[in-house]
């Protein structure tokens, strides 16, 4: 499958445009009104500086970095999000596989950036939607039990893999890219999430996990397993 090289040049992810551009405005009449309306500037000051810091954090969060993986894509599996690995077990996976998998839990931080990525190359087979709850991402319950949207995708070599974006306690939108039938590749966003959040991968048994618990991870750059 030849691998898709045109990228857009996105700097802010669209999905962030709307928030940023009210959030700034509503800072900028706050910070306007505490300024020509108190006679001492302290508290201007202070909400000033705190609105900088929140408004960089929103920045970050919605930063949609340019990445092109170098390497090889035969049989990679590679980090569909920014953040950290924080589960790395077999489970019963009872939603399309039924059957035992490996997991591969990466769990996002208010602090990274909230795009996902396409972990393998390959053709999307199915795509789905649950309502959820919305409990802390990292809790192993999570999966299951939390709101969140499944990509199945089909690999070259005819290995399906399975990425879950499941919302956190903070998180009420997720949003995904991808439509059955269309090819996918890796260099590609396969969706975003809205604040505090974490991504599945669900890899068949036998597969070569190259990372570990607790290892922070780049989307579409670190390599987290390598596909029998």
């Amino acid at each position: 499958m030849v691998r898709l090289k045109k990228l857009k040049k996105i700097r802010i992810h669209r999905e962030g445009t709307h928030t940023l551009v009210g959030s700034f405005l509503l800072l900028l009449v706050l910070n306007a009104g505490l300024y020509f309306g108190l006679e001492c500037k302290i508290p201007f000051y202070i909400v000033a500086t705190i609105s900088l810091v929140v408004y960089g954090i929103m920045v970050n969060f919605f930063r949609c970095p340019i990445r092109l993986f170098g390497g090889d894509t035969e049989k990679v599996v590679v980090a569909p999000a920014d953040g950290k690995v924080v589960v790395i077990e077999e489970v019963e996976e009872t939603e399309y596989f039924h059957d035992r998998r490996i997991m591969v839990s990466i769990f996002m931080s208010l602090v990274n950036v909230h795009a996902n990525w396409y972990p393998v190359d390959g053709t999307i087979k199915k795509v789905g939607h649950q309502n959820g709850k919305f409990m802390k991402a990292w809790l192993p319950k999570a999966s299951t039990d939390n709101e969140r949207s499944m990509v199945v995708i089909e690999t070259p070599e005819g290995v399906e893999v399975m990425a879950r974006q499941i919302a956190g306690a903070m998180a009420r939108r997720i949003v995904t890219y991808a439509e059955p039938g269309e090819e996918c590749y890796i260099d590609e966003h396969m969706g975003f999430i809205k604040f505090g959040s974490r991504v599945d991968v669900y890899l068949p048994l036998g597969t070569e996990i190259l990372v570990k618990l607790g290892q922070l991870t780049t989307g579409n750059q670190t390599v987290i397993a390598k596909l029998k």
